[in-house]
């Protein structure tokens, strides 16, 4: 395991618990970067949604949020727009049809479950190119192409890092394209059956436990 050079995460659901990441799972990560690897953070969140939550996001070098949308370098908190800003005839329309919560990123719009039918119909009604992702109960709409892995391909392009020397972990439907991409991927013990398929190595502690111990597994 000592030839894989980043760890590629996703947030909720793998490295946090209820949108909190412990002392035990910051402690993890900061030997991993004292081996003179990398972190990167790989999420469906906005990045006004993660900042309060996780004031720790400078231990990463990089974070893919809006599921592969919106580039971010913690150091020094500057922005890359990974595609194009939602069309605001489609989240008015979706306002206007009762689709509530709503929640509109930079480039992502999302909602929940109960609600993909009429994101569906708008889409199709008003004649977009959008995709539709989704994420355990959360539904994500976006530009084609964009997902965690084309997200994460251009950071590690900024980093110098091939998408082979880099391990994957995340625990839903979202988090596929992610470990394909990467070298090793890994599901959480909590991950869908669908990611455990498909992943190289399933850890047995759940959520950030999982995290940890694949940390360790890879120093060792």
């Amino acid at each position: 395991m000592e030839s894989y050079l980043a760890l590629a995460c996703d947030y909720d659901g793998a490295l946090a618990s209820e949108g909190q990441v412990d002392a035990a799972i910051l402690a993890a990560l900061r030997r991993f970067r004292e081996t003179g690897r990398r972190l990167i953070l790989v999420t469906g969140r906005r990045l006004e949604g993660l900042l309060p939550v996780f004031p720790h996001i400078n231990l990463f070098e990089r974070a893919v949020l809006e599921n592969g949308a919106l580039l971010y370098r913690p150091a020094k908190g500057e922005e890359r727009l990974l595609g194009a800003p939602p069309s605001e005839v489609f989240v008015r329309t979706l306002k206007a049809r009762g689709v509530n919560p709503l929640s509109v990123g930079r480039v992502i719009t999302a909602t929940w479950e109960p609600h993909v039918r009429i994101v569906h119909e708008t889409i199709r009604e008003l004649g977009l190119e959008l995709e539709v992702i989704l994420n355990k109960r959360a539904v994500m709409v976006l530009p084609p192409g964009i997902n965690k892995a084309s997200g994460l391909r251009i950071a590690l392009d900024e980093l110098g890092l091939p998408p082979e020397k880099v391990v994957g972990v995340g625990d839903a439907e979202n988090d596929r394209d992610l470990l394909d991409l990467c070298g090793y991927g890994v599901a959480v013990a909590n991950a869908l059956p669908m990611l455990k398929d498909c992943a190289d190595f399933v850890t047995v502690g759940e959520r950030g436990a999982g995290v940890c111990e694949l940390i360790d597994k890879l120093m060792s």
